[in-house]
């Protein structure tokens, strides 16, 4: 029915439609206040901002992406993103000389948002042309993707050598939580999305967060190629995030702390988004005396020390468990050991006590 409105073009039939199919909906558990109700239907209620949000139900999709997909001028579509933004139905997310967008999917927006797509048949004009032109758009992502990760394939495959089979750690982390679903993960330095990938089974919902547009790209281009509809990234710092305290019921670091100056920042980071008895897994390598990988890897610390992960652990309020340890390959004179770790945050202050 929707549809309908959305092809016949004019904003009042279209504000007419929405109200009357969410109403009923939305009326016994509307926690907004009418004003708030009122601007959101206003700004759904307009064809294009409605096929915006019908595209951003796919992904977040950044500015001039929406302007490909359109066929319509910055300025306007800015001036339409502003205005369901204002309203509190999409997230704007920055991301370098970028802007991101993303539907809401919780609260009192994400249930009027679900309400509207239950009533759309996006398989018909404008939506599915919009979704042929959408898949343009991930074409080119995944092109920009292998552009860079080609600039740094050598270094990257010369230190995957160097270590046990990636395919066996990954198996240790699926033993992990193997069994179990999580209402939601978060991959705290995702880089290239591959965590996500592989914990999407086990996750209702997923997001991933990074520093590096450019690895942020790659992440994209490989949830796309994965078709990976639960999990998404954002730009943003690793010990500082946009996460709601008590979010997440498991934090994942894959190969991260390395990189960091202050690792023990994450570690109280990820306590605070973990969820009471929510868990944390983290990867990593032991000590080594590998010294070229600070200069081509970047690496900051030559490991991580289990000491050192024991009083970060301890100090962020987290019960750590002993590691896991996948020594290198026995053919290599000098190879580097990984550690998995898992913490879990106490589920009340008398069991972090103890």
């Amino acid at each position: 029915m929707l549809a309908d409105c959305v092809a016949r073009g004019t904003e009042q039939i279209l504000r007419t439609c929405l109200a009357k199919h969410i109403k009923d909906r939305l009326y016994h558990c509307m926690t907004s206040s009418p004003d708030q109700l009122v601007d959101a239907l206003k700004a759904a209620g307009e064809p294009t901002r409605l096929r915006i949000l019908a595209l951003l139900h796919r992904g977040d999709l950044a500015v001039g992406e929406l302007v490909h997909i359109l066929d319509q001028s910055q300025p306007r579509l800015s001036h339409h993103l502003k205005t369901l933004t204002v309203a509190g139905l999409v997230e704007r997310l920055p991301e370098g000389s970028w802007v991101f967008y993303r539907a809401q999917s919780k609260g009192w927006a994400g249930r009027i948002l679900a309400a509207v797509f239950a009533e759309l048949d996006l398989d018909s004009p404008p939506f599915s042309d919009d979704v042929e032109a959408l898949q343009q758009v991930r074409q080119t992502r995944a092109h920009s993707a292998e552009a860079y990760f080609s600039g740094i394939a050598e270094d990257w495959d010369r230190l995957r050598a160097l270590y046990y089979p990636e395919a066996a750690i990954e198996q240790a982390i699926l033993d992990q939580v193997k069994g179990e679903q999580f209402e939601r993960i978060v991959d705290l330095g995702t880089g290239t999305g591959r965590m996500l990938t592989l914990l999407a089974p086990f996750a209702a919902e997923s997001e991933g967060l990074d520093l590096s547009h450019n690895m942020l790209t790659v992440a994209r281009a490989n949830l796309n190629r994965g078709e990976i509809r639960n999990a998404r990234v954002r730009q943003g710092d690793v010990t500082a995030t946009p996460f709601e305290s008590a979010s997440a019921d498991l934090v994942i670091v894959h190969q991260v702390l390395h990189y960091l100056e202050q690792p023990e920042d994450l570690l109280t980071e990820a306590a605070r988004i973990l969820k009471p008895g929510g868990r944390l897994l983290v990867v990593d390598f032991a000590p080594h005396d590998l010294d070229f990988l600070r200069e081509s890897q970047g690496h900051r610390r030559l490991g991580i020390r289990e000491e050192d992960m024991a009083d970060w652990s301890n100090q962020a309020g987290l019960a750590l468990q002993a590691p896991q340890k996948f020594d290198p390959p026995a053919s290599l004179d000098q190879g580097l050991s990984v550690l998995i770790w898992t913490a879990t945050r106490p589920a009340n202050q008398q069991e972090a006590a103890a």
